[in-house]
This record gives C-alpha cells, sequence and structure tokens, in this order.
C-alpha cells in the first residue's frame, strides 16, 4: 500500500528534507564621519609636544607654597594646586617622593655609623654590668657582715 499523505512538492515550495536558501542583500556601506575639530579659541595639542618637567628645586618651592596656603586654612588643596600650576595627582607623587627621598637620606646619613655605633653600645653595656656586679658584691659583703656570717 502506497502513502497517500505524501504529495509531490509544488514548484517554489521546498519539501521537509530540502533546506530554502535565502540570498542575502549586499550590506551598506558604513557613513563617513568627519572629526570634530576644535575651536579656533582651544588650540589643539600637537601629538610630539612633550611634558613639562620641574627641577628638583621647583618641586620643593611649589610644595612649600601649596602648604603654606594650607596653612593658612584660606583656601582648599585644589585650589592650591591650581594656583601653583600642577594637578593634585602630580601634588601627592611630588609629596610622597619627598618623603620617601628623606627617609633615604636619613638612612645614608646613620648607614656607616651603624657598625661604630653598635661597637659603642657594647662598650657601655660591658661597663654598666661591671658598676652592677661591684655594687652587688659591695651590699652582699655588707649583709654577710651585719649577719655577723663572716
Amino acid at each position: 500500500m502506497a502513502d497517500n499523505n505524501i504529495a509531490p512538492a509544488a514548484a517554489g515550495e521546498a519539501s521537509e528534507g530540502t533546506a530554502a536558501t535565502k540570498q542575502k542583500s549586499p550590506r551598506r556601506k558604513k557613513a563617513t564621519v568627519e572629526p570634530v575639530r576644535p575651536a579656533a579659541a582651544a588650540p589643539a595639542k600637537t601629538p610630539g609636544a612633550k611634558r613639562k618637567t620641574h627641577s628638583d628645586r621647583e618641586k620643593a618651592e611649589k610644595l612649600d607654597l601649596i602648604s603654606k596656603r594650607l596653612a593658612q586654612g584660606k583656601t582648599t588643596l585644589q585650589e592650591a594646586t591650581k594656583s601653583a600650576g600642577i594637578s593634585v595627582q602630580s601634588y601627592y607623587q611630588w609629596k610622597r617622593n619627598e618623603q620617601s627621598s628623606e627617609k633615604k637620606a636619613a638612612k645614608a646619613v646613620s648607614g656607616g655609623n651603624d657598625l661604630a655605633e653598635l661597637v659603642q653600645l657594647e662598650a657601655e653595656n660591658n661597663r654598666l654590668r661591671g658598676l652592677l656586679a661591684e655594687k652587688l658584691k659591695a651590699e652582699n659583703v655588707e649583709l654577710r657582715k651585719r649577719l655577723g656570717l663572716d
């Protein structure tokens, strides 16, 4: 017996076993956008422009100026750094570098004297031990005399 449910595929229709392919339309090209140019009042930065570098003396002067303004209490940190011509981040970096360089300098000064200082402390320690031993012996002799053990 033949299967009556199966009908031949009509022209233009896809049967269950075949996949219908749909042709894609070509993509549209993206519109080109012109870059926004800055206003004439604000000069454009050149890519090769170098950053301003400050000498250690200039950094110290600006840090002193900022600390004086902050000590007066009339301005905030942001205003003080702006008037000095630096950013708040630069202020904190310079402050941190200044503190670490002070620590290094203090360490360098005491670095060579550590051994001499240690030898001096050991000598003083031995001297104090000797003095303590003499006092204890004197007290011991005195107590023996009082108790009549000698």
